[in-house]
Parts: C-alpha cells; structure tokens; sequence
C-alpha cells in the first residue's frame, strides 16, 4: 500500500455517495416508465392498503412490500447509460513509516470503539473494561511522536472519527497526512479536512519565493496554514510579510485564524504589523492584535498600556478610569461590558492585564510580586478582587511564572483563601506557566491538603502521564475516598481522567484494590463493589496503555 491507486482506502468507514448523471448514470425521474407505478406504490403506503382507493396497488401489506422490492431492483438496475468521469490522480505518497502491525491492529480496535460490556449495563455504571475511544487520542499522539503515518485501509475510519469529535482533528489529520486531505476532496462528509489547519500535503521548500507565493495565493486554506507554519518556523519574521500581501483581501474569519497562528514565535519583529491590524475593521482581530502586542512587554502599546494602569493603581489605591477614549478604544479595549459587570471595573481590568508586570515592581517601591499581591486594597470601592484578578490573566498571556507563583498562593491554603484568586479555573491558567515538574508537585499537595473534589482542572492542566508524586497522591485520595464510604460516583471524572494520565507503571500498587470488600457503615448500599469495578477498570485500562505503548515502539 505504498503506493496507493485511485481505489485506495476503501476500508472501514468508507461511504458510497449517491450516484448521479456525471457519475455514469442517472435515476428515474418523472418522465421516466414506471414512475407513475412508483409513486401508486408510495401513495398506498402513506395511506394503508385498506384505505387506499382507486386502481392503485391492493390486497395484503406483504404483496406492497413485495411490489415495492421488485419496483427498487428495476430503478436500480435502470439507470441510463453516461460517460464515466475520469479516474482520480493516485493518492500522493507519504514517505512516512507504516506503524508496526500490532499497533495497526489496534488502531483498528480504537477506531471501531469497541468496549467491553460492564457489569452494571443500564445502570449507569461503566463496568471494569476499558473504555477504548478514550485511548484514541494518545494512540495518535503517540504515532506522531514516531513519525508514523495512517494506515492506508483505516484512513476513512480515521476521517469519520475525526468528523464525529473535533478533539482528534489536528492529531488525526496529522497521521492522515495527504492522503487523507486527497480521499477529503471526494466526501462532502470530510469537508473539514480541507480547512482543518494541519496541511498534509506536500509544501514547497520555504526558500524557494516563487513556490510559497503561488501556494500562498492558490491553495487550499488548509495548506495555506500549514505552509504559514513552515515559513514561520523558518524564518519568524517572514510569516507577517507574507500575511501582509493578501491581508486586505482575506475573509474576517481566515485573517483571524491568520493571526492567531502568530502567537508561535511572537516577537517584536511583529509588532509593525500587530499595530497595523489594530485599525482593522473586524473587532476580533483588532483584539486579538492588541492581546498579541501587551504578551510584549517591550512593545509600544504595553508601554500605553502601562502608562493607564500605573495611573489607576498604586500603594494609595485603585481609581478606575472615568471613560473609555478613542485611544483606550484603539488598543483593544472593549467599551461595553458584559452583563452584571461595572463599566469602570470593566475597563480597570483590561488596562491591567494588558499591562507589562515589569512595571508594578517600580510602583510599589521596588516590592516583589508577592509582597505586591499580599498588600491591602486601599479603596472604599473593593476593588482587591478585580486587580487581582487582573493580575491573574496577565501572568497567562505574559507567561511570568514568578508572579504565577505570588498568585496561586502555596497549594496548602484553602481554594478560596488564595492571595490572587479564589477561581480554581484561573488557578489551573496560572499552573500552565509554571516548569512541568513544579505544576505537578503544587498540584500533588492540593490534592493531599484539600482531596480530589475540587482538583478535577487542577489535574487537568498537568503533563501526561503524572509524575510519581501527583499520581500517588491521587491514588490515595481515591483509597481515602473509598474507605470513608464516599459516593463512588461522584469521583467517576477523576477516575476516568486517572485512566488517561496515570503512569501505567501503577498498575501493580494498584492490584490490591480490585478486590471486592463488604460496604464500610454508613456508606451507600454497593459502593463498595462499584468502587472495586472502578478499580478493576483503572488498572486494566492502565495495562492497555501499556501495551499499547509498546506495540508503538519501533523493534
């Protein structure tokens, strides 16, 4: 299958279109023999045989059923004869490796979803085998990491997958590569393929001028992305130049997306052109350019931005601004706020993320941002809770891990007694910019200090599969839960996200509580065979991923 013809891929998943004129032939219509008895035949099944009057079909249903079977052969079998259409080009070659056999077989057992029939069917329950499509994604995640490409045959089942859950797209059309985005140009099913950002097909050597702007200005929108990203990834600072030589003539939704992929290798070297689409006549791209210009805190609108900031906060107190003006207006704030907001408040907020943090320690006399963060909020308004919060997306879109660590506060104190905020959706924000082995160890003592109600985002947020500590530490949150009688049930997200992320070097410090026990007092009437089945489940699927993993490793 190297080397796939015009029929490659017709495997699992495969649709068959309906067949028209051009497609070498055509259906009946109306002036057509036999329509006028078809549609007798339609006519007395709306009606019923018995209520049916006048010459049309009678007698029994099983005599309209069976002249409907013979009428269905004879409009089958009676197209009209027309030209064949061309046979498609052959699928261009992928030079990637086809994965080891074993791994395609079970891609093939992922694709189908295939999944033991639990124990408590109709109850709710998920049983103890393995839930297989929830493996998919680090199946092809894993595939990529190798370099592999689709197999040929489960290239359509992978594109139905990838139609059916938008999580598997980039990953999907990724392994798909270009003979993926070829079967999508025949399916109107896989239309989305065509302008799903991966590419796959085959790019222009970056070097060469005359190719990427032939591309640039002919190509699919897919390969148009794609091909951004090579430019991109090749020389920063052509990725703009190249945008700017259609950007006029771009629909709203393509110069957004255009703009959003700057965010990868974002530099002053964009700044000339970010401030130029803060004149731009759709509102999201203006501002997602002024979003992109305050993550530089050396640029000229962080530099305004901090100027309006600095003189609404300070050690004397907050005073939000009285207006929004024309130049708040051009830099990307947003006058009308939603509902239930203040408007000043509103705009307080904005100046403040877009600020560059490197600006407050000089305005607090040199204080660090955790000493800043742990000052009171001189103001009869209350504004403490929005400043903070402020803070908090600044140190996203700014990635300052230092001022993150001030704002999550130490992973021991009660969610709602943080320094910065008491929103657990922020504070899995503020983790993301923290090094991958202090996420998970801050995440790790939550767990152990607060249980694993409140950590769901939390765990979300951290590098898979968990560190030794996180994963211990969610381990015997689950034990503790289950000892103490807990609703097994209302710890199901966290199990299943335990399936996911846990090391499956787990696997056999978990065995010992598979076991089924008698229900602890007090706890609800089966809870305790529910969480053994809970258990089972975690451990088999922990194993799979093991397997899985392995038969994945080139021999």
């Amino acid at each position: 299958m190297d080397s796939p013809g015009p029929v490659e891929g017709a495997g699992p998943g495969h649709r068959t279109q309906p067949r028209t004129s051009s497609e070498g032939g055509a259906p009946m219509g109306e002036g057509d023999e036999g329509y006028g008895e078809w549609q007798e035949l339609v006519g007395a099944a709306l009606l019923g045989t018995d209520r049916r009057r006048g010459g049309g079909p009678a007698g029994a249903p099983g005599a309209l059923l069976d002249a409907a079977a013979v009428h269905t052969v004879r409009r089958r079998a009676g197209l009209r004869p027309a030209a064949a259409r061309p046979r498609p080009e052959p699928a261009p070659r992928d030079p990637r490796p086809a994965p080891p056999e074993a791994a395609v077989r079970r891609l093939a057992q992922l694709l189908a979803g295939r999944t033991g029939a639990g124990s408590g069917s109709g109850s709710g329950r998920r049983g103890s085998a393995p839930d297989l499509t929830e493996l998919l994604p680090q199946w092809l995640a894993a595939a990529g990491r190798h370099g592999y490409r689709a197999p040929a045959a489960l290239v359509p089942a992978l594109l139905d997958a990838a139609r059916a859950r938008t999580d598997l797209r980039p990953q999907a059309l990724a392994l798909a590569g270009a003979r993926g985005l070829w079967l999508a140009r025949m399916n109107p099913d896989w239309r989305f393929a065509l302008r799903g950002g991966a590419g796959g097909g085959e790019l222009p050597d970056v070097t060469d001028p005359s190719a990427v702007e032939r591309l640039w200005e002919e190509g699919l929108f897919a390969e148009r992305v794609a091909l951004l990203g090579a430019v991109r990834a090749h020389e920063p600072a052509a990725a703009p130049r190249l945008l700017a030589t259609t950007w006029a003539g771009e629909r709203a939704e393509d110069r957004l997306m255009f703009l959003d992929s700057l965010r990868v290798g974002l530099s002053l070297e964009d700044e000339s052109f970010l401030e130029a689409a803060l004149g731009d006549r759709s509102r999201n791209v203006r501002t997602t350019a002024a979003e992109l210009l305050s993550a530089l805190p050396q640029s000229a609108l962080a530099g305004r931005m901090a100027g309006r900031a600095l003189a609404c906060v300070g050690p004397e107190g907050v005073t939000p601004p009285a207006e929004c003006d024309a130049g708040m207006l051009r830099d990307g704030v947003v006058k009308r706020p939603p509902a239930g907001r203040g408007e000043r408040a509103w705009w307080l907020g904005q100046l403040v993320e877009a600020a560059p943090l490197s600006c407050w320690r000089e305005r607090f006399g040199g204080l660090g941002p955790a000493e800043i963060v742990a000052l009171p909020v001189a103001s009869a308004e209350g504004w403490a809770e929005e400043l903070h919060a402020a803070w908090c997306r600044a140190a996203v879109r700014q990635r300052d891990p230092e001022w993150s660590r001030a704002l999550l506060g130490p992973a021991s104190a009660p969610p709602a007694a943080g320094p910065g905020t008491a929103s657990l959706a922020e504070r899995a924000r503020l983790l993301e910019t923290l090094p991958d082995g202090e996420r998970a160890e801050w995440v790790a003592q939550f767990v152990r200090a607060h249980g694993l109600s409140e950590a769901f985002q939390l765990l979300g947020v951290c590098v898979v599969p968990w560190a030794g500590a996180l994963g211990r530490a969610v381990v015997d949150a689950l034990d503790t839960a289950r000892e103490a009688g807990s609703y097994p049930w209302s710890f199901s997200g966290v199990m299943g996200l335990a399936e996911r992320c846990l090391d499956p070097a787990e696997a056999g410090r978990l065995e010992a509580l598979t076991a089924s026990a008698e229900d602890p007092p007090d706890a609800s009437p089966g809870a305790a065979a529910y969480w053994a089945e809970a258990f089972q489940r975690l451990v088999a699927t922990l194993r799979l991923r093991a397997a899985m993993l392995s038969e994945l490793t080139p021999s």
